[in-house]
């Protein structure tokens, strides 16, 4: 069985046609000529198409793919956040009975000289003695009050210490600031500590109300000066 032969392109003719054309009389070109015309046409039409059409509509369809994975991706989180919202109230319930733990070592208004008792009964229970003890201007903050003490005690670095100790392990939150040590100036060589006590009480419901109240006021004030 002969396999068919292929046709001789014959370069030389067809160059002789394209030269030979008669551009009134389309219709009697060759062959060749024409489908190249027409597959010139086509590949114009096509890139006309794609630089006046098609290339806006395909930056429309990758703005909508990136849309389409940022919703994905939210989607994603939402769902994985629903899937852990019993965690995430469970934590949230600790978080507010820890909350609620550390609101209880705050004492009320009333409790407050009870503390101050407490703080001065811890440093003559180490045989320190008081040359400074006064309370200063009470700091309003959100929902608690800051109430700093100056004191001045003259002892040893062992009954510091264990003064420190001491007020660490108060039932309330007393804190230690400011703390420096010297040499004091009697003949028995005794050391004096200089230091800003801190305790804490949290406000009642009409101090925390007259608060929120004055951060209105301020805020609405700071508005109408803009």
């Amino acid at each position: 069985m002969k396999l068919p032969t292929i046709p001789k392109i014959n370069f030389k003719e067809i160059l002789q046609d394209f030269q030979t054309l008669n551009p009134k009389d389309v219709g009697m070109w060759p062959v060749v000529p024409r489908i190249t015309v027409l597959l010139v046409l086509f590949v114009f039409i096509l890139l006309c198409g794609w630089w006046l059409l098609w290339i806006e509509q395909f930056d429309t369809l990758d703005a909508k793919k990136l849309d389409e994975e940022k919703l994905r991706e939210e989607f994603i989180a939402k769902k994985r956040q629903a899937v852990n919202l019993d965690l995430y109230m469970q934590q949230l319930n600790e978080m507010d009975r820890s909350f609620g733990a550390l609101l209880k070592q705050l004492p009320n208004k009333s409790e407050v000289e009870s503390l101050l008792v407490e703080i001065n009964q811890a440093g003559m229970g180490r045989g320190l003695q008081f040359e400074l003890f006064k309370p200063g201007q009470e700091i309003v903050k959100d929902f608690y009050a800051e109430l700093p003490i100056s004191v001045k005690l003259t002892g040893n670095y062992q009954d510091f210490g264990a003064f420190a100790g001491d007020i660490g392990r108060l039932s309330r939150i007393v804190t230690l600031n400011n703390l420096s040590i010297s040499i004091g100036a009697a003949k028995d060589g005794g050391l004096v500590m200089d230091a800003v006590t801190k305790t804490f009480r949290y406000l009642d419901d009409d101090e925390v109300a007259k608060q929120k109240k004055a951060a209105q006021a301020a805020q609405a004030a700071k508005g109408g000066k803009k």
